[in-house]
């Protein structure tokens, strides 16, 4: 039997369960916390469609551009997701994060997600909705070191308010 190479990720396909679920939101907020458009982008599929607010996005090239250009304005970005609802191969996803302007104007976002996957466990349909709150820099909530995951021991998304 062949050794899984630990280095290499764990491919999370449909159906999901509430365990396969759970690890695919939590795989992909490590991955968005790695504010790494490349390694993001590897989880979709090569024609993914997006919605992400008004905007739309079609395929890898155009996620990791939208990507980049969302990094390098929403600065010290930190995210949390949590699982919401799942199917067979679609997943709902309720987020929060928080991030700041190049003036340092703080602010919480918030929102909602619908992934749709295909066989092979790659992203084929997300679509994004999301509210920005400003917030002053002392009602921040997420610091661990940045970009990197959140620690295992650091609470998922609080309580709305």
């Amino acid at each position: 039997m062949a050794e899984q190479n630990p280095i290499a990720p764990r491919v999370i396909a449909p159906p999901f369960t509430l365990e396969t679920a759970t690890l695919k939101v939590r795989a992909a907020e490590d991955a968005w916390n790695s504010r790494d458009p490349v390694r993001v982008a590897l989880a979709y599929t090569e024609d993914s469609t997006w919605r992400n607010r008004s905007e739309f996005v079609t395929g890898r090239d155009e996620i990791r551009a939208f990507l980049s250009r969302k990094w390098s304005t929403e600065l010290d970005y930190r995210l949390i997701k949590a699982l919401w609802a799942f199917t067979v191969n679609r997943i709902g996803v309720r987020f929060r994060y928080e991030w700041h302007d190049a003036a340092g104007n703080w602010f919480r976002s918030y929102g909602n997600e619908l992934w749709e996957f295909d066989e092979s466990g790659l992203m084929r349909r997300r679509e994004a909705s999301i509210n920005d709150v400003p917030i002053s820099e002392s009602e921040r909530t997420f610091f661990w070191p940045a970009p990197g995951p959140r620690p295992s021991d650091h609470p998922g998304i609080p309580d709305v308010r």
